[in-house]
């Protein structure tokens, strides 16, 4: 029996509609089609998606999780965090996490994903530990997979065995977020790692950026794999996950059980694809082989970016030369994971190299808090000539002096101590006055139907133009009237 975890609301719109797809009222709308399918867990949110519900939708993320929780009783909603850090990439301390962690969970989230890119153990146990306290139901231990001279099958079999010794870890997976993990490295991966966690369940989540994890998938299976992660319909495949009625079809065709409701599955991928129709969002498409990714380990979204920004300024000729410029700063920088935020800190590093012709000129405070350890102690050594030339400027002096961050009686003083603690949280962690609009702004709309959603926009334009009188717009049947 293979179990699956849905990423589509989480990860699969991030990847595919730039984490900016999807409100609380188009959530809500396929909510219980979601709890009939059968997934063992939705990949729900991140404190990276809370911020852009404030930020994009003004939109109370806290309200969102306690309105899914209410029509998915049944079904786990999964919350992925990295490190200690929530919403911004400036660390906190313990105590202003455990307060994280108390509300996401008093707001209806039960399975919680723990990750640190710089696979920081204790900062993983601590966190898990704080989790469990908090009243955390399923916890998950991240086994982030990359490429590179340290990150051996010993590597993450020893990791894997010290986490599952843990009472406050549940299940571990491997998280391979470029696509990279091939057939043949899970062949022996995967059996490393089992033997190395004994009974714990291990799942495996990989993207289908190069087209390699549909087929990884079913070799997963046959070693054991517990659950796989997929995704829906127009969020499944490109830089998202493989898509779930397929790779149900595929398990069955492989003599695997699959415990799917797949009239569900099928009512929410037509949902899905309704509503791209409707908000002209992109459907993602299997992806291309591309050897270059086992390389420079760089996912789409960093990719499209880096490309663009070298066109804005008329050097879109050097963007094979800045993909080469990635892998030689990975690995001067000791070949930190490619998952967010080092994808961002190194393609940038390698850009401005490119572009001032003179390498680490120019560096960025986020690479030079990278060398001085605020993100945590690197897997690989760190190049000495790199480094002392990154912390010999007078910018990486004023890095180095800055102050420890604030402890949570401090936030508590300078931000408000009459606040509630969900509203204290994103004004510690966001600018206020996206807080204040979201505050200011009514609550979501109840419904959602794609159907209606261009009729909406074409009245709301008209009414825009001022022409001061009646229009009305008929869609499938229906006609909508606004008066003046």
């Amino acid at each position: 029996m293979i179990e699956l975890i849905d990423v589509s609301i989480r990860d699969g719109n991030q990847s595919n509609w730039g984490a900016v797809g999807l409100r609380t009222a188009q959530i809500l709308e396929i909510a219980p089609t979601l709890e009939r399918a059968g997934f063992r867990a939705l990949d729900f949110v991140s404190s990276t998606a809370m911020g852009v519900s404030v930020r994009v939708f003004r939109e109370d993320p806290w309200e969102r999780n306690r309105r899914a929780r209410a029509l998915m009783p049944g079904t786990r909603l999964q919350f992925i965090g990295t490190g200690f850090r929530f919403i911004s990439w400036e660390a906190q301390d313990r105590d202003f996490m455990r307060l994280v962690y108390r509300c996401v969970i008093q707001s209806g989230i039960d399975r919680f994903i723990v990750l640190d890119p710089m696979f920081d153990e204790e900062a993983m146990l601590e966190t898990a530990r704080l989790i469990r306290e908090e009243g955390g139901q399923e916890i998950v231990a991240a086994l982030t997979y990359t490429i590179s001279a340290v990150h051996d099958d010993a590597f993450y079999a020893g990791l894997a065995a010290r986490l599952s010794a843990s009472p406050y870890i549940d299940r571990t997976y491997i998280k391979d977020p470029a696509g990279i993990l091939t057939p043949e490295r899970a062949r022996r991966l995967i059996p490393a790692i089992r033997a190395a966690q004994g009974d714990m369940p291990l799942e495996l989540h990989s993207h289908t950026t190069i087209g390699l994890s549909p087929y990884t998938y079913m070799i997963a299976a046959e070693l054991g794999v517990a659950a796989l992660h997929v995704a829906i319909g127009p969020l499944a495949r490109g830089s998202s996950l493989p898509e779930a009625m397929q790779v149900v079809r595929n398990l069955r065709e492989m003599g695997h059980e699959v415990a799917i409701e797949e009239s569900a599955l099928a009512a929410a991928s037509r949902y899905f694809e309704a509503l791209a129709e409707a908000e002209g969002l992109p459907r993602g498409m299997p992806g291309e082989f591309d050897a270059a990714f086992l390389r420079h380990h760089v996912a789409g979204g960093v990719l499209t970016t880096t490309r663009r920004q070298l066109e804005e300024i008329g050097l879109g000729d050097r963007f094979d030369l800045v993909m080469k410029e990635v892998e030689r700063v990975r690995a001067e920088l000791g070949y930190p994971v490619m998952v967010t935020p080092f994808p961002q800190i190194v393609c940038t590093q390698a850009l401005f190299n490119v572009i001032s012709g003179e390498r680490y000129q120019k560096v960025p405070d986020q690479v030079i808090r990278y060398v001085l350890g605020r993100f945590g102690r690197p897997i690989g050594p760190i190049d000495p000539d790199v480094a002392d030339r990154i912390l010999s400027s007078p910018r990486a002096r004023e890095i180095r002096a800055e102050p420890p961050p604030p402890s949570l009686a401090e936030l508590r003083r300078r931000i408000g101590p009459h606040l509630s603690d969900e509203e204290f949280l994103l004004r510690a962690t966001m600018p206020a006055d996206q807080v204040d609009a979201m505050c200011a702004s009514p609550p979501p709309p109840e419904r959602y139907d794609p159907r209606l959603a261009r009729v909406i926009r074409l009245l709301s334009r008209l009414a825009s133009e001022g022409a001061g009188e009646a229009v009305e717009a008929t869609a499938d049947g229906l006609t909508l009237a606004l008066l003046p």
